[in-house]
């Protein structure tokens, strides 16, 4: 049942990309990861109010400027530039990147099973995006790059509060913070270059406010309450299982919302990459079931 709720989790989150596209395509990203974060956080913060300690703020600080603010600003750019399918996908190779940077950086050498897994999504890869067989805007592809990188930073700073703070307050004030910065920026962004937010707040249709709710309700307050709810009850391998449905949520939403399409080809180097990314978890869950 609780891998059943991560997946949905991981489907909501997936389908970022699309909807934003659908329902957002001219809104700039910054104004964008305000509204997501900011009034999620807020929400949280009535479902379960916490506040931190005084000496707790320059963490969350720092995690609310990386894990939110970048890291929402950065998938908002992917998701108006690249293919909704491109980008669900390109998101699987993050324990790759997390597996390279903990090895350089905390010489944690990978097992066999990871060490392959991460060789054949980064074979995969290659091949999906190639420049002769798919044209990606570079901005996007820059953006995903970046956005794995705010993932294994931010990640790696959480880990490392351990027991300090609980899970519910850091992701209730990274939010809060989060986008209490990126609303701040797009304010100073909108003084210089007024035009796009205020065709966003002058044309809004119910199709912009179906957008809005969808992102900040649905993926980003129930997604990431389910999701700490979830991690006190299952492993993070039963979670990483789950995650398989972020990219498949990528691909469906923009094949119904957006009518995008790919080549036979090109869809089974997808769902390689999918596989090879939850192969060692899958593995070590099978494990565990054993034992």
């Amino acid at each position: 049942m609780n891998i059943f709720l991560a997946m949905i989790t991981a489907f909501f989150w997936g389908t970022t990309y699309a909807v934003t596209q659908f329902s957002l395509p001219d809104w700039p990203p910054m104004l964008l990861g305000a509204i997501r974060a900011l009034p999620a956080g807020l929400i949280l913060l009535a479902i379960k109010p916490s506040l931190p300690n005084k000496a707790d703020w320059p963490i969350l600080i720092k995690l609310g400027a990386i894990n939110i603010a970048i890291f929402f600003s950065l998938i908002f750019v992917m998701a108006l530039t690249l293919p909704s399918a491109i980008s669900g996908v390109g998101m699987v190779s993050v324990p790759v990147f997390a597996m390279l940077f903990h090895w350089v950086v905390s010489k944690k050498r990978p097992n066999s099973l990871q060490a392959i897994s991460g060789a054949v999504i980064i074979a995969l890869a290659w091949l999906l995006f190639d420049p002769k067989s798919i044209s990606l805007n570079p901005l996007g592809l820059a953006a995903m790059l970046a956005a794995i990188s705010c993932i294994i930073v931010g990640s790696t700073m959480t880990k490392a509060l351990g027991s300090r703070i609980h899970w519910w307050t850091v992701l209730t004030w990274q939010l809060i913070i989060g986008g209490s910065l990126l609303l701040v920026v797009a304010g100073i962004h909108a003084s210089y270059a007024p035009e796009a937010y205020v065709a966003a707040v002058q044309h809004i249709d119910w199709r912009n406010a179906m957008g809005i709710a969808w992102i900040v309700l649905l993926n980003t307050a129930l997604g990431y309450g389910l999701y700490v709810w979830l991690l006190q009850r299952m492993s993070v391998v039963d979670f990483a299982f789950g995650g398989i449905a972020n990219p498949i949520a990528g691909i469906i939403s923009g094949m119904i919302l957006l009518g995008e399409s790919f080549t036979a080809q090109q869809y089974l180097l997808m769902a390689g990459m999918i596989l090879a990314s939850v192969t060692p978890a899958l593995i070590q869950l099978i494990r565990q079931r054993l034992d």
